[in-house]
Formats: structure tokens, sequence, C-alpha cells
């Protein structure tokens, strides 16, 4: 401490000199170039001040202590300032962090939600409000995406089903009682008409679908894919056929007991073949399948059969022909034209196959 008074009072010295120098002895301001340097400093004190050399060292000196620590504090300064920026901008950091983390949360959460939510909106647009089927327009999509993609299978089953005297149920028992007979149909429908259960279906992995819908009114379609052959889509059509049959519709009404509900079924069992001869026109194979499914729903509704009306088919040369009939298990289908009125036609030609 003794020193450092010392040099503070040396400099004091220096600095009261400074101020006695005569002022003829002063250089011009106009003159004066302030030093830039400490090497110009020195110059200056040298030139400018006129002091004994060691007093030159002494007054330099004592500028370097006070530059050297007040330059040493300003570092510490400066450090201490970095540290607290960088300390407060790593707690901000983290703090938009968690915040971002909760938001990406909530827009996920969000995002989710409406993903749902359109998922729903679409299946509910593609769904028949009444019977929850597919409705006849996703059918006819769906139907036309199997025959132009398919390869795997041998044989698919396109049916139409109509309630018989339906017009009976609602003038008679009321619209309530014939919603109820719809929806319970549709029910059916879409527990028996289905493939999963035949012997034929063990084929792992993604396999098609099959497909049921509501064609409007009392009418009904579906679609079988992938059967080893053509028999099991009368098996899985007539299983639906005496299923509404055998259904105990007094749990529905029991006015029905004296009127129990029967269908008619008309079913077009295609042999897929392979897929190039069927992918650019699988639009018009789909509308053929249907408009004949159609047709033998009909004939088996004017000539009140108690059995499915089937018939086989193939493409061929790019339009659907009918195969000759091997059925022997009786009188299952009607080959001639039924003289009842068809509300639909097809470009159907007839050829024997094999």
């Amino acid at each position: 401490m003794a020193g450092r008074e010392k040099r503070w009072v040396h400099l004091r010295l220096v600095v009261v000199k400074i101020w006695w120098v005569p002022m003829s002895s002063e250089p011009s301001g106009d003159h004066v170039v302030q030093p830039k340097t400490r090497h110009d400093l020195e110059s200056w004190v040298r030139d400018y001040l006129r002091l004994p050399p060691d007093r030159v060292a002494m007054l330099l000196g004592a500028i370097d202590s006070v530059f050297t620590r007040h330059e040493r504090l300003w570092q510490e300064s400066k450090q201490e300032a970095i540290q607290a920026l960088s300390a407060g901008f790593a707690d901000k950091m983290n703090r938009l962090r968690h915040e971002l983390n909760e938001k990406e949360v909530t827009v996920s959460t969000i995002s989710h939600y409406f993903e749902q939510l359109v998922a729903d909106l679409t299946e509910k647009t593609h769904r028949d409000p009444k019977t929850k089927l597919m409705n006849f327009s996703r059918f006819t999509e769906q139907l036309e995406a199997f025959l132009a993609l398919e390869q795997r299978g041998r044989w698919c089953a396109v049916g139409l089903v109509d309630i018989t005297g339906f017009k009976w149920y609602n003038d008679a028992l009321g619209h309530p009682v014939g919603d109820r007979v719809i929806e319970r149909v549709a029910h059916l429908l879409r527990e028996q008409a289905r493939s999963d259960d035949l012997l034929a279906q063990e084929r792992h992995g993604d396999k098609p679908k099959d497909l049921h819908a509501r064609l409007g009114g009392d009418e009904f379609c579906f679609m079988i894919p992938d059967l080893a052959e053509y028999r099991q889509a009368y098996a899985v059509a007539e299983r639906f056929r005496e299923a509404v049959e055998q259904y105990d519709w007094t749990r529905e009404d029991a006015r029905l007991a004296q009127h129990p509900v029967r269908v008619d079924v008309g079913v077009v069992c295609l042999q897929l073949g392979p897929i190039a001869a069927r992918r650019a026109i699988a639009r018009d194979i789909a509308a053929a399948l249907i408009q004949q499914a159609d047709k033998l729903m009909y004939a088996a509704k004017g000539e009140q059969a108690r059995h499915i009306y089937l018939m086989r088919a193939r493409i061929e040369n790019g339009r659907l022909v009918e195969m000759a009939d091997r059925i022997d298990e009786g009188p299952r289908r009607s080959t001639e034209p039924s003289s009842h009125p068809r509300r639909r036609s097809t470009d159907i030609r007839r050829a024997d196959g094999p």
C-alpha cells in the first residue's frame, strides 16, 4: 500500500508541475496533435511537457498502471456480463423449449382430433345412415378397384338383394316397421354374406374384403372376393337367404308372424382370369356385373323362386360373357330370360365355357 500511495503522490506532483509550466512554453492549441497510441503519448509527453526523463518514465508508468487496472476491470465486467447473458439466454431457451414442447403436444392433439374428424366424416359420407352399410357409389368404387387391381383370386361374386313385397310392410304395418325390416335384413346380409368361414379362405396377410351396400330403398348388393370355385358363391348367398327366412321376425313386430320377410337374390360369379384382360375396362365390367345380377334378382322375384338365381361369367374380348351352367344341385337358377319387367339391361353375350 505504501508503494502505491507513493506512486499516486508522484503522479499528483507531476500533474501539478504540468499545470505550472509557463504558458509561453505551451504549444499553440491549433498545432497540438492528440496522441492515439502509447508511443504517441510518450512522444507527446516528452515534446510538450518537457519533463526530465525519469519523470516521463514515472508518468507513463502511472498511466500504464491505471490503464491496465481499468482494462482488467473491464475484462472482468465483460466476462461477468457475458456469463449473465449466457445464463439468461440458456434459461430463456429452456423456457422456450418447454413452451414449444407443450405447444407441440397441443398441436399434435389438435391435429389428431381433426384427422379423426375428417376420417369420421369421410366414413359417414360412404355409409348409408340407416343401415350403416356402404352406399352404392362407394360400393361401385370398391368393386371397380378390386377388378382393376386384384391378381390373386380365381372367382368373385356380385349379388343383388330385394325384400319380397316390401311395399306391403310399409303400407300395412307402417314405416317404422318397414325401417326395422330394412335394418334387420342389412344386419343379416353383413353377418351371413361373407367368405371368412369358407374352407378355401385360408390365405394369410391382406386380402380383399367382402363388400355390403344398400343400393337404395329395399335393395342391397354385396361382393364376395377370392372364391376358390363358383359353387361357394351359391353357398354364401343361400346361407343369407335362409337366415332371412329363419329369423324370428316377431322380435321386430308381432304382426310379422303372419307375414315373415323373404328376399330375392341374384348372383353373378365371375371367373377373374388375367388382370390385363380387365384392368382397362374395370368400370364397364363392374357395371355389367351389377346389371346382370339385377336381372337375375328380378327373374327370381318374377317366378317367386325360393332359391338363388346364379350365373357364371367370364371376360372375353373386353366383354362379360355368360358361361354354360354346370350347377347340378337342383333348380337353382333359370338361364332363360324372365318375362318379368326389368329396370336395367347390359350387353351380355352367351357362350359355352369350360
